[in-house]
C-alpha cells in the first residue's frame, strides 16, 4: 500500500465559490503560474504518485458556500483518479484545510477525533484537536494557552488486508515572522511562533503516546514546518518540534538522517524562492512517521523531488509539473499493511 502527504500551495484558489474548478489564464496563488497551469500540474503529480491514500495539506476551503469534500471529489472525478473518496476533520478559518483522498477499494477511513471537548476553557490533558490546550513549556513559569489554527485530522483506518491504524495528519504553526517590520519584531514573533509550534507538537505527541500505549499502529504525516537545526531559535528551547515527536518512538528516515552528527547531503521536501537574494532555499518540512510496530512491514519512503529523485529528474514532464504545482513536493510511503 502507498500512503502519501502533499502540501499543495493555494489549492483553494483553483476553485470558485461553488467548488467548480477554475481552468483559465488568471493567476493562481503560485507566483507566475496560471490556474490552468497549476490545475494540470497538480493532476499530473497526483497521477504519478498514484497513492492509495494521500493527505492533502492546504486542501480547498470549507465555508459558507464551499465544501472541501465536494471540491476534492470533483477534482479527482475530472482527472479520473482512483482516490475517489475524501474525508476531512475539523474545518478551520484559514482557507487551508486538511483532508485525505483515498481509494475505497483499498481502505476505509473515517474521522474519529479523540479527547475531551474543551471549548475555550482548555485542558492540560491533551484535549480533542479542536479544543484548547493549557501547557507550561517550562522556560518562564508561564502557562501557554494553545489552539490549532488548523486542527489535525485524526482518522480510524482499516485496510483491505484487515490492518487497523490511527492516521493523524497535521500542519503545524509556521515559524515565519509574518507582519514583522523591524529586527526586534521579527525576533519577538519568531519566538512566539516557535513556542506555539512546540506546544502543538507536545499536544500531538501526547495523543500518539496514548494510541501506542493502547497497542494501536500510528502514522503521523503532514507539513510540520520544522526540522532539526532549521533556525537559531531552536537553541532557545533545546529541540525542534520534529524531535519532540520522534521521542515517542515514531520513525521517519529523513528526520533521522538530519539528526546525525555528520549527515552528509540533506533531504528536502520544499523549495522557496528568496527573491531578494536571487536564489532558492530548500528545507525538510514534510514527513511520514510510523510507530515501531509498523517498522517490520517493509516500509520504503520516497520524496518526489524534481532534482534529487532520479526518476523525477529523468521525466521532464513530471519534473516541470512538480515545480509548477506547489512549493512542496510529495512524500510517499510504501508499506505492507
Amino acid at each position: 500500500m502507498r500512503l502519501a502527504t502533499y502540501n499543495i500551495e493555494w489549492f483553494a484558489n483553483l476553485f470558485d465559490r461553488n467548488d467548480r474548478l477554475v481552468v483559465d489564464d488568471s493567476l493562481s496563488g503560485r507566483h507566475g503560474v496560471t490556474k490552468a497551469q497549476q490545475v494540470e500540474a497538480v493532476a499530473k503529480v497526483l497521477t504519478a504518485v498514484d497513492a492509495d491514500a494521500i493527505l492533502i495539506v492546504e486542501a480547498p476551503n470549507t465555508g459558507r458556500t464551499q465544501n472541501t469534500i465536494r471540491a476534492l471529489e470533483r477534482f479527482v472525478h475530472a482527472f479520473d483518479l482512483r482516490t475517489r473518496e475524501a474525508v476531512m476533520g475539523f474545518a478551520n478559518e484559514t482557507h487551508q484545510e486538511l483532508a485525505v483522498l483515498y481509494d475505497p477499494e483499498k481502505l476505509t477511513a473515517r474521522h474519529d477525533p479523540i479527547g475531551e471537548e474543551t471549548g475555550k476553557r482548555g485542558s492540560g490533558e491533551a484535549p480533542r484537536f479542536d479544543g484548547t490546550f493549557r501547557i507550561d513549556l517550562d522556560i518562564d513559569a508561564t502557562e501557554d494557552i494553545v489552539r490549532f489554527s488548523k486542527p489535525p485530522i485524526e482518522l480510524a483506518v482499516r485496510t483491505r488486508a484487515g490492518t487497523e491504524l490511527r492516521l493523524i495528519g497535521a500542519h503545524l504553526k509556521s515559524k515565519y515572522p509574518h507582519g514583522a517590520e523591524t529586527r526586534d519584531e521579527k525576533i519577538q514573533i519568531s519566538i512566539a511562533n516557535r513556542r506555539k509550534q512546540l506546544a502543538q507538537a507536545i499536544w500531538i505527541r501526547t495523543r500518539v503516546e496514548r494510541h501506542m500505549a493502547a497497542g494501536e499502529h500510528v502514522i503521523l504525516m503532514g507539513d510540520l514546518n520544522d526540522g532539526p537545526g532549521l533556525d537559531q531559535f531552536e537553541h532557545l528551547f533545546g529541540r525542534s518540534s520534529v524531535e519532540i515527536l520522534l521521542e515517542t518512538g515514531l520513525y521517519d528516515p529523513n528526520a533521522a538522517k538530519v539528526r546525525q552528527l555528520r549527515p552528509g547531503p540533506l533531504p528536502s521536501t520544499a523549495r522557496f524562492e528568496l527573491e531578494a537574494e536571487g536564489r532558492y532555499m530548500h528545507a525538510l518540512l514534510d514527513y511520514i512517521m510510523i510507530s515501531p510496530g509498523l517498522r517490520d512491514r517493509n516500509p520504503s519512503w520516497r520524496i518526489w523531488h524534481p532534482f534529487d529523485d532520479k526518476e523525477c529528474w529523468e521525466m521532464p514532464e513530471l519534473r516541470e509539473a512538480l515545480l509548477t504545482a506547489s512549493d512542496h513536493f510529495p512524500v510517499s510511503l510504501d508499506i505492507e499493511i
